[in-house]
């Protein structure tokens, strides 16, 4: 999520998923993210991630910050308070320093802390999303955001249903890749997510293409006559949407996470 000062353009971005399963996906992502953790071995923890400022400690230590964020709107502006006063005194991005600010407030944890940590959010940051009241989740987030080069004004609806089940998602992508684990997928979960990702990404590009991800989280999708045509892993091909690694094509349209 990068968020901009710069003049939006008129568009608000919603989600898709209807709302039970997007409350579903959240509710099994957060269990997921917690039997992830505990599942690691001691020397797990220690290993680099494809978020280069993180090892896989402090990268749980974001998730479970970010889970807690959704918790309720007291944490939420508690973070988001600390986060806009480092953002005024060192001018920080002010996504980095709401996840900076996640991650240095656990840095005594030890992992079984993290572990505990993400067992006792994951209920409550579902819980919370799912009692957010039709009125707010329909507002728009104060902040603009920037993808693909577009500023665009995301609603709070689509952050609650959508980037904060896909955020813990392509963290626990990012674990298995560091520690050379297999993750979880089932069609009825990752399947899902993995397909809202690909209907979003169609419609940012508008171009024909044919898409065929393998996994057990892929399927087949296509529009059109001719257009470029992608043959994949399900989970590369959303990492290649979110920017982790070089790509180029229809590959190269992001799709935010």
């Amino acid at each position: 999520m990068n968020s901009t000062t710069a003049p939006p353009v008129d568009v608000l971005v919603r989600p898709a998923l209807d709302r039970r399963t997007a409350m579903r996906l959240a509710r099994d992502e957060y269990r997921r993210m917690a039997e992830t953790l505990a599942g690691l071995s001691p020397d797990d923890w220690s290993r680099p991630t494809d978020c280069p400022a993180w090892d896989v400690r402090q990268l749980g230590c974001h998730m479970v910050g970010m889970a807690a964020m959704a918790s309720g709107p007291l944490e939420q502006r508690r973070q988001q308070r600390l986060a806009l006063a480092e953002v005024a005194a060192h001018g920080t991005d002010p996504l980095d320093a709401l996840t900076g600010l996640q991650v240095t407030e656990r840095a005594a944890w030890a992992p079984v802390d993290v572990v505990a940590g993400a067992r006792k959010v994951g209920p409550r940051a579902a819980r919370g999303r799912r009692l957010t009241p039709g009125f707010v989740r329909r507002r728009r987030l104060p902040a603009p955001q920037s993808v693909n080069g577009r500023v665009e004004h995301w609603s709070i609806g689509y952050l609650l249903d959508t980037i904060l089940t896909r955020d813990p998602w392509m963290h626990r992508m990012d674990i298995a890749g560091a520690t050379g684990r297999d993750p979880v997928l089932t069609a009825d979960h990752d399947g899902v997510i993995v397909a809202d990702v690909v209907a979003e990404w169609a419609g940012r590009h508008g171009a024909p293409y044919h898409l065929t991800l393998s996994g057990p989280a892929g399927g087949t999708w296509s529009r059109g006559e001719g257009g470029e045509a992608i043959e994949m892993d399900a989970v590369d091909f959303c990492r290649a949407l979110s920017g982790r690694g070089a790509v180029a094509g229809l590959l190269s349209v992001q799709v935010p996470f």
